[in-house]
């Protein structure tokens, strides 16, 4: 059990009742005494005093849209302040389960959200560091026998304390192929996802019809996941949003007569293969900026703030998107 403070009185491993606190150690401050039953909590101060709206706030600046994620982690931010509350009044409540799955296309928001979710869980009390760690099947599963197992271990034995987020986790499990090691690698994620949940929180992250799949294999696994939050694909104005932020944050603007040549820009590579929401977006910029640059130099002479600063029309025409 871990003896991290502040999060509630919770019964020992074995189910029976918490043996009575024992005295702190030298140097270290004894726990405070439960709120006597008439008392009462301001909830606001312990809002601002967690500093949680610090995150929630960075988390709306810095994704668009996605309005039902944003709702789901306000919520769960909403019940571990109430639940850090009850603890106060010596009010004895079992840890919620935080483990997820986060479905959607690639570029939807989903590393962005789990590095924000661990942020978040850390100031509310519910991990002990804070960190993500972000792996794939490659860093679980071992190539002989032997190998998995250590991998597995030493992946978890760093994502302790924060939250361990595995893309495309259906790879895990390959069916057609039964001497495959990623099911070792599942049994040994499911008896820490079981055991040792109040210090990790596990996100599994992927295509939705595929982790259906994978749960509908290891039905295990599906039990132990709390919340399955859906990222949508963006739509055509909030990805034109989404390059506009970007280009903000980089110094960049569009000129007037851009504007329309990147919403066309858009709409056409949003039907194209491999389309990847914000990736995708991300990467018609970095190409743009290619692009401006090397038209600065071919024209030569000098250039002011503005030149540099505005993406003109053929930065973008020049794309195989137009052709």
């Amino acid at each position: 059990m871990s003896d991290r403070p502040g999060f509630g009185m919770r019964p020992s491993e074995n189910g029976s009742p918490a043996a009575p606190p024992q005295a702190p150690a030298a140097g270290e401050p004894a726990p405070p005494a439960p709120l006597p039953p008439d008392a009462r909590v301001d909830l606001a101060q312990e809002r601002a005093d967690s500093h949680a709206d610090e995150v929630l706030d960075a988390l709306d600046a810095e994704l668009v849209g996605l309005a039902p994620v944003k709702t789901r982690i306000r919520e769960i931010a909403a019940l571990l302040l109430v639940d850090r509350v009850r603890a106060r009044f010596g009010i004895d409540s079992a840890r919620p389960n935080l483990h997820m799955c986060f479905t959607g296309s690639p570029g939807t928001g989903k590393t962005t959200v789990a590095v924000r979710l661990a942020e978040l869980l850390h100031r509310l009390g519910y991990i002990r560091k804070g960190h993500l760690v972000s792996v794939t099947r490659d860093d679980l599963v071992g190539q002989y026998v032997g190998h998995t197992a250590p991998k597995t271990k030493e992946v978890l034995k760093r994502a302790m304390g924060g939250v361990l987020f595995i893309d495309e986790a259906y790879y895990l499990y390959r069916a057609e192929n039964e001497r495959d090691y990623g099911q070792e690698a599942i049994e040994i994620l499911l008896q820490v996802m079981e055991n040792q949940r109040d210090d990790l929180v596990v996100v599994l992250a992927g295509y939705k019809d595929r982790m259906d799949s994978f749960f509908a294999s290891n039905p295990g696994m599906s039990s132990r996941i709390a919340h399955h939050i859906d990222f949508p694909d963006y739509k055509p104005d909030e990805l034109e949003a989404i390059g506009h932020l970007m280009m903000r944050r980089e110094g960049y603007v569009l000129a007037p007569q851009t504007e329309p040549v990147f919403r066309d820009y858009l709409d056409r590579r949003r039907v194209q293969p491999r389309f990847a929401n914000a990736r995708s977006v991300r990467n018609a910029i970095e190409r743009a900026r290619l692009r401006h640059a090397n038209r600065l130099l071919a024209a030569a002479g000098e250039v002011d703030r503005a030149a540099l600063t505005t993406l003109e029309p053929e930065d973008f025409l020049a794309s195989r998107v137009f052709l």
